[in-house]
């Protein structure tokens, strides 16, 4: 099955279509969109699509909804698997499809297509489930609607309120969603919203939907308006906003996929992740842990800023990067990991690990909590940096190893802390974790930081690796 890789031609090759926004469900906040049909359609007829990036796992997460005398929803059970079903006794006319395959990368996007038509004499072309492109024929659940019926529970069919991420108070989104549409009336399979690259074939990408048929009560939601971002650029009624603001607009989408944090990593029991994988936060004495970033790297110049909010006791709020073949379930930074870290300590020094060797270094005499670091890591001449509040710690930088010497070449970047509380704040460029007063973006125009962007320097994400990385 293709999967949307972090893979995408580089910046300087034509793209047909490029979505510039997601929005960003933070499922603590119980964050939603609603909206009110403003009519009942007949429902024998109908698609959804939509791009989705997962940040929490094994958990019951609504994508779409309607409520009613029974309901419709597209959604990911708690094991991971692809669920969308219609249930109304009264109509007799219930559909249940549930995937044998689960959905479990947190790093990855992925497109789903629901379409259904009810006309159709063969059952199993009356509701059909796309991913990446690829229709879904592998089914743990398989029930399809009735012929000539109006789809089980309704989308579309009745006024009952239409939910994005929740309908009502529960099983809330977690992570990212680009280019939801709906449509009434009209059926469409996969290819109406998306197309195979023509230089790397497994890649699915979306294409430009402005041209379909929406319908009555059909719906585009691009998320440009950060103002605004229950906004029907189809010019329908505008969904409410319900624990959103205008900073979970996102720039994180299916065609530009920035680095996050990763909630299936070995070790990501020891803290609790929020706001898109981008806040880590830990808790108690003598517990270990690490975070490690969805995008590894192997060459190339990138920046990320990093602000710890709550600061751990003196030496234990870790930041750098580590060999990945190393990371086991019980790493930490600063332990025997193969790593470089910078530590931020509570009396006011910086210090730095050289896989688990302690060496402080001149200069970092000042620090406070909710500081902002900036991470300039070289892995063209192997060298990381340290940046406090736009200014650099240690002109010199210091050496690390080549990653091409590790195991499987690769370093990812990583927060630890051993003991007491530490809660990290990680600005990758796609979504902010905390308040930018003055936007800057790298060479390429990407990414949205408080502090310049060193020369020569990128921040994480698909379209920059396929050019530097």
């Amino acid at each position: 099955m293709p999967i949307n890789s972090f893979l995408y031609p580089a910046k300087n090759v034509p793209v047909v279509y490029d979505v510039a926004n997601s929005i960003r469900f933070n499922r603590a906040d119980s964050s939603k969109l609603i909206k009110q049909p403003s009519s009942v359609g007949n429902g024998y007829k109908g698609t959804l699509s939509v791009w989705i990036k997962r940040s929490g796992i094994s958990t019951d997460q609504q994508i779409i909804g309607q409520q009613s005398s029974g309901h419709a929803r597209m959604y990911i059970n708690s094991s991971d698997q692809l669920r969308i079903y219609g249930n109304s006794s009264a109509e007799n006319n219930a559909f249940d499809l549930k995937t044998n395959r689960v959905f479990r990368d947190v790093s990855a996007w992925y497109h789903i297509v629901f379409a259904w038509d009810n006309t159709q004499s063969t059952a199993s072309n009356r509701n059909k489930i796309f991913v990446n492109g690829v229709q879904e024929t592998s089914f743990a659940t398989e029930t399809y609607n009735a012929q000539n019926a109006q789809i089980g529970g309704g989308f579309f069919v009745n006024s009952n309120n239409l939910g994005i991420s929740s309908t009502s108070s529960g099983d809330f989104f977690d992570g990212y969603m680009a280019e939801v549409v709906g449509i009434e009336g009209t059926t469409y399979d996969a290819t109406s919203f998306g197309e195979f690259d023509s230089d790397s074939p497994t890649i699915w990408k979306p294409i430009d939907v402005s041209g379909l048929t929406f319908g009555t009560n059909g719906f585009y939601l691009d998320f440009e308006d950060s103002s605004n971002l229950g906004n029907d650029a189809n010019g329908g009624t505008d969904f409410t906003e319900t624990n959103v603001v205008a900073t979970d607009q996102s720039t994180d989408t299916c065609t530009n996929n920035f680095c996050t944090l990763m909630s299936n990593h070995p070790s990501a029991s020891n803290f609790t992740l929020s706001e898109g994988n981008l806040v880590a936060s830990k808790s108690g004495a003598a517990t270990v842990g690490l975070f490690g970033s969805s995008i590894m790297l192997t060459k190339g110049k990138w920046y990320y800023e990093s602000k710890i909010t709550d600061l751990a006791g003196s030496e234990r709020s870790r930041m750098g990067v580590a060999a990945y073949e190393s990371v086991t379930g019980t790493s930490t930074l600063g332990a025997s990991y193969s790593g470089f870290e910078f530590t931020g300590q509570t009396s006011g020094r910086f210090s730095l690990n050289v896989a688990g060797s302690q060496t402080e270094i001149d200069g970092f005499n000042t620090y406070a909590q909710d500081d902002i670091i900036g991470t300039a890591l070289d892995l063209n001449a192997n060298k990381i940096y340290f940046y406090k509040n736009g200014s650099i710690l240690g002109a010199d930088g210091v050496n690390i190893t080549d990653p091409a010497s590790t195991t499987n070449g690769h370093y990812l970047i990583g927060f630890g802390s051993i003991s007491g509380q530490s809660t990290f704040e990680i600005n990758f460029g796609g979504t902010q974790s905390f308040t930018i007063s003055s936007g800057n973006s790298d060479g390429n125009g990407y990414g949205n930081f408080e502090y310049s962007v060193p020369s020569g320097y990128y921040s994480l994400n698909s379209k920059n690796l396929a050019e530097f990385g």
